[in-house]
């Protein structure tokens, strides 16, 4: 369900660094290379805090959960879950994304595992399965968000969480001047999704919307950039990407790093995301 692109987002670039790193403000910047780079950018931003065994800042992973990852492309999140010990399902769209997955899982440590190919209209997944549902950079894809909302609302047992990410539209607006055509076609982003609709869509489909926050300014601009360079995803490597990596860095590092990457998050953001809960059987929506 996803471009080249989504992949790249915080929540989609933990690699075998994240288990040997401290990605919290606590854990600086030093000692990390411009390919890990993002990674500690999503660390700063609350994802995959190692440490604490916190998938997102406040959540927390252990042998009790049972995740449900809708659109897990590379399956970064669903390793991460794996790893301590949760009961594990993958969906995605891509066979080839869930044929380099699987072996992956069957060494993973995970209470048990389950990889499907899917479009999750119908999610082929029982009622009330999953404590944590993840569902990120998809919803811009799918012809009917709606449905697959339905879906994910039905998986999740009563109290479960969920993680929920779209591209936010400043930063997809500005990719229209930059980015090939391409980008914007099927199987790629079909939709923008502002800021308020995200929450009336997330609402609508029966959940409560817990938090909602901002962040990847480094991400957005690093693409727009991208764009501009010419190469290969496979091979990244030019002096603009580089010298970005170079200032992104440094300003992390300097005084009031931490508190420019907060603003500039708020103010143009890669993704937008809901941290949202599934209503007990006495809650109202």
């Amino acid at each position: 369900m996803k471009d080249s692109a989504d992949d790249s987002s915080p929540q989609k670039t933990v690699s075998s660094a994240s288990e040997n790193h401290t990605n919290t403000p606590d854990g600086g910047v030093d000692g990390y290379d411009a390919s890990e780079l993002g990674l500690v950018d999503g660390g700063l931003s609350g994802w995959y805090l190692n440490d604490s065994d916190e998938i997102y800042r406040g959540i927390r992973i252990g042998s009790d959960d049972v995740l449900v990852d809708v659109g897990c492309g590379d399956g970064d999140a669903v390793m991460f879950c794996a790893k301590r010990g949760a009961r594990v399902i993958a969906v995605d769209i891509d066979p080839d994304a869930i044929a380099r997955l699987e072996p992956r899982l069957a060494n993973s440590g995970a209470g048990s595992y389950a990889a499907y190919v899917s479009n999750s209209t119908p999610l082929p997944i029982d009622d009330a399965t999953a404590t944590l549902v993840i569902c990120s950079e998809v919803l811009e894809h799918v012809e009917d968000p709606e449905k697959v909302l339905a879906e994910i609302f039905r998986i999740g047992k009563p109290g479960a969480r969920y993680l929920l990410t779209v591209p936010d539209p400043l930063q997809e607006n500005m990719q229209k001047h930059v980015a090939p055509e391409s980008y914007f076609q099927r199987p790629n982003h079909i939709r923008i999704i502002e800021r308020q609709q995200f929450v009336d869509m997330v609402k609508n489909a029966g959940l409560v919307v817990e938090e909602k926050a901002y962040y990847g300014f480094y991400w957005g601009m690093w693409w727009a950039l991208f764009w501009a360079c010419q190469v290969d995803l496979d091979n990244v490597s030019h002096p603009i990407l580089d010298n970005w990596n170079a200032t992104w860095r440094a300003l992390l590092k300097s005084k009031r790093g931490i508190e420019l990457k907060w603003q500039l998050d708020q103010f143009m953001p890669k993704s937008q995301l809901i941290v949202a809960r599934k209503p007990s059987t006495t809650e109202s929506p």
